[in-house]
């Protein structure tokens, strides 16, 4: 039988004393300049983030691999993907940040592709279209499905707050996702903003046991410390991209995105 996503997460957690995920984005215009001229875009792309994995992965429990990035590459984007992901340590977690939602026949090729064909750990989706678009997520023993929830970005609020009810609608989906995992093989987690500590908050107390992922820490603006308090003791990870990845522009950059990894694994504790 093979160890939930939460079991996973909470063994890294407690090893490294970390809950730090990084996300590679790796944007052509900000990988640093001295690979370019020696490499074709692809190529530096993939040295830019072997280099940063190299250089973080003592430090973070987590990658989480954005796949438009790697889809603007065109035709060698799926090939990049495959390179990245190969230098990621097995026994760190990965998340395919893909925000997937379809209908359940098309839902169910998209979870053989993350789960089957890639080998992620979990994934990102969008529960706009309803149970039949997220169950297909659940079904891999091990994996951990994270719902868009309470999101940092300033369209969030758009539909995100809107009342359903007695509750807003972030909180109607979060209460659907705990019930559709209930009795599933995979888990369901929570997409939870860190620009909003409130939100956050309420949505651990009623769901302490449920993943969440939190993005919006660092160039987003989201406090580490308010995030771990409001995160409390359930399984969590906290994703820093942009800060990490582009904290210098120069030949340093791994040393630069460890030093910063290593700046913000501490302030977030264990």
């Amino acid at each position: 039988m093979k160890l939930s996503f939460s079991s996973r997460l909470s063994t890294l957690r407690h090893q490294k004393q970390s809950v730090l995920c990084v996300g590679l984005d790796p944007d052509p215009d900000r990988i640093p300049t001295h690979l370019r001229p020696h490499l074709d875009l692809p190529a530096a792309v993939i040295q830019f983030c072997s280099e940063i994995i190299s250089a973080t992965s003592d430090l973070a429990i987590a990658y989480k691999i954005n796949f438009a990035f790697f889809e603007a590459l065109g035709d060698e984007g799926i090939k990049v993907m495959r390179e990245v992901l190969g230098k990621i340590p097995d026994h760190v977690l990965t998340i395919a940040d893909a925000k997937r939602g379809d209908i359940g026949n098309s839902a169910s090729f998209y979870a053989r592709s993350v789960f089957d064909d890639l080998s992620f750990d979990s994934v990102t989706v969008s529960p706009y279209m309803g149970k039949d678009s997220i169950v297909p997520f659940l079904s891999t023993e091990g994996t951990c499905a994270f719902v868009l929830a309470r999101t940092s970005n300033p369209g969030g609020n758009d539909f995100q707050l809107l009342k359903c009810d007695d509750q807003r609608l972030f909180e109607r989906v979060a209460d659907q996702v705990g019930t559709w995992s209930f009795d599933t093989p995979g888990e369901g987690g929570l997409v939870v903003g860190a620009t909003d500590i409130d939100d956050m908050t309420t949505l651990r107390e009623r769901h302490p046991d449920m993943p969440f992922l939190i993005p919006g820490v660092g160039a987003q603006g989201g406090s580490a410390e308010d995030v771990m308090q409001a995160a409390g003791s359930g399984p969590v990870l906290v994703n820093s991209s942009r800060a990490i990845l582009y904290a210098s522009d120069g030949p340093d950059f791994a040393e630069k995105a460890a030093q910063a990894a290593d700046k913000t694994r501490t302030i977030l504790g264990s």
